[in-house]
Order: structure tokens, then C-alpha cells, then sequence
């Protein structure tokens, strides 16, 4: 039988497909929402097994609510990944921790053409992405044969709320809309940060540190054309403005987009190139049945 995969933070957008697509594949799979299992809680775990692979889903991903409550956030991306990587030092278990481009600064230096690497220096700008820098390093400390996932800009494109899916809400209206168009990074589709994921467990790569993102970069704007264009939509609805034009409490980096030379190195297949993802994901990424998507 093969191993168990125990996910955390089930009721969000990556959890859930990731429940879904491993449990229509016949594993074995024990899915748990932030009811289910509070990672804040340092008693809350599970009884894990050895040979589990714990998939630490659960995350605070509020950008702009961290600002206002940094705790809650920490708690949740510092504070929890290290009472998971104990737990799963303790059974046994193996454990991949997922993580953010948002760890990254995007400072002036860096630009198009210039992706992250693994081996870069990070440099969060705003508070949630010090919190999931703080998670990283917990989970290296607690359990160094971990493997922390960084991922960018993740969607699932179907009726939840991630940018696709609202930009693919607003072009089946007919809807104009100004996106910035000075924010880069590596737009994602969940089903594809899925397919790496799997890989890891299946292939038992041991990494400490991996980056997996749809290949290429492009701006939001880049991105929601991509979105209008693949509905049927006209792309020129979509019209590029400043990040000045949609102040936010939180900073976002303006260029975060993820290289994977590195990682392809220790063995993880490339993903797909992300303006081939869209269309895949409006087409695939709505809830599965029996997995809504929730909050979490």
C-alpha cells in the first residue's frame, strides 16, 4: 500500500485539490481542515504514523489582513509548521511544508528575466511573507529532512476566489477592468503545484527546498488578458494601470517570479508554462464533487 498522505488545511484551494486528485487515484488519505486539525495548537496533532507523508497546506493567506493582525498570521505560518514538523519528527513521518515567493523582496535589482532561485537572498516586504520565512526556517530546525515547496501565485480558476477565477467571473460579464501591471511573478495552477507535489511523495526526492510554479513570468495584467482570452472574452477589456491605482494595506514585491533550474536538478520535473495553464485550469479547476472549497 502506498504511503498515507495526511493533509493539513483541507478546505483550502491547494488542500482540497490535493484531497481530491489523490483520493480519485486510489491512495490513502486523511484530510483535515483547521477544525480538524488547529497546526496554532501544539497538542491539536493527529496520531501520525511512520511512514505518513504529511502535506502542510494550512496557511493564514491573507496579504493585506496579516498587516493588521501579524500574530494570527505568525501563529499560523511560523508557529504551526513547527508544531507539524515535530509531530512528524516524532512518528516518523516525512512532511512537505508549502511556501511563497512572497519571501522574496523584488527589489530593484531584479527584473524580468532574472527568476528567483532557491539559493537567493530573501527578503520579505511585507508581514506575511516574514511570517512564511519564519516557517521555513521552524520547519528546518524541527525536522531537517523536510521539504519546504515554494509556490507563486496560486490558482484554481474555477467559482472560488482566487485572481483567476474572479477575473474569469468578471470577463464572462463582459466587464472591463484596470490590473496592474507592475507586479510580476509566476502565476500557478493549483492542478499543476498538485502534480509536483505528488511527484515528491511518489519519487520520495529529498530536498530540502524546492520551487515549483508554472514556468515563465507575467504581470497580473499579462495574466488577467490570458484569463479574458481564454473564456472568449476580449483581452482589451483588461487595461493596464500602476500599482498606485489599487493602494493596499500590504506591500507586494514587484517582481517575485520563481526560477526551477535548481530544482529540475534534484529532480523535479518542470512545470508546464504558465499561459498553457490557463486554459487548462478554467476548464479543469472548478470544485470536485464532494470537495467544495472552503475557507481555511
Amino acid at each position: 500500500m502506498s504511503d498515507r498522505i495526511v493533509v493539513t488545511g483541507a478546505a483550502g484551494q491547494v488542500g482540497r485539490f490535493l484531497t481530491a486528485r489523490a483520493t480519485a487515484e486510489g491512495r490513502p488519505v486523511l484530510a483535515l481542515n483547521s477544525a480538524q486539525w488547529n497546526i496554532a495548537d501544539p497538542v491539536a496533532a493527529p496520531v501520525l504514523n511512520s511512514g505518513d507523508v504529511v502535506v502542510n497546506c494550512a496557511a493564514y493567506t491573507n496579504v493585506d489582513g496579516a498587516e493588521a493582525a501579524p500574530d494570527d498570521a505568525h501563529a499560523v505560518n511560523a508557529t504551526g509548521p513547527a508544531n507539524v514538523a515535530r509531530a512528524c519528527a516524532q512518528a516518523g513521518a516525512r512532511l512537505i511544508h508549502i511556501s511563497t515567493d512572497y519571501v522574496f523582496g523584488g527589489d530593484a535589482q531584479r527584473g524580468p528575466g532574472r527568476p528567483y532561485e532557491l539559493d537567493d537572498p530573501v527578503d520579505p516586504v511585507n508581514v506575511y511573507g516574514r511570517s512564511k520565512l519564519d516557517g521555513e526556517r521552524a520547519v528546518a530546525a524541527a525536522l531537517p529532512t523536510a521539504t519546504v515547496v515554494r509556490t507563486s501565485w496560486v490558482y484554481t480558476g474555477g467559482d472560488g476566489n482566487d485572481f483567476a477565477a474572479v477575473m474569469a467571473g468578471k470577463a464572462r460579464a463582459g466587464q472591463a477592468v484596470d490590473v496592474v501591471d507592475d507586479q510580476i511573478g509566476s502565476p500557478t495552477y493549483t492542478g499543476d503545484l498538485v502534480a509536483a507535489l505528488l511527484q515528491i511523495i511518489d519519487e520520495r526526492l529529498e530536498a530540502p527546498l524546492l520551487h515549483a510554479g508554472n514556468a515563465g513570468e507575467a504581470s497580473r495584467f499579462e495574466q488577467a488578458r490570458a484569463v479574458y482570452a481564454a473564456v472568449g472574452a476580449d483581452p482589451e477589456l483588461v487595461r493596464p494601470v500602476g500599482s498606485g491605482a489599487h493602494p493596499r494595506p500590504a506591500a507586494r514585491p514587484a517582481y517575485s517570479a520563481l526560477a526551477g533550474q535548481q530544482s529540475e536538478r534534484a529532480g523535479l520535473r518542470p512545470l508546464p508554462p504558465w499561459r498553457d495553464a490557463v486554459a487548462r485550469a478554467l476548464a479543469e479547476g472548478r470544485p470536485l464533487a464532494g470537495y467544495p472549497l472552503g475557507r481555511d
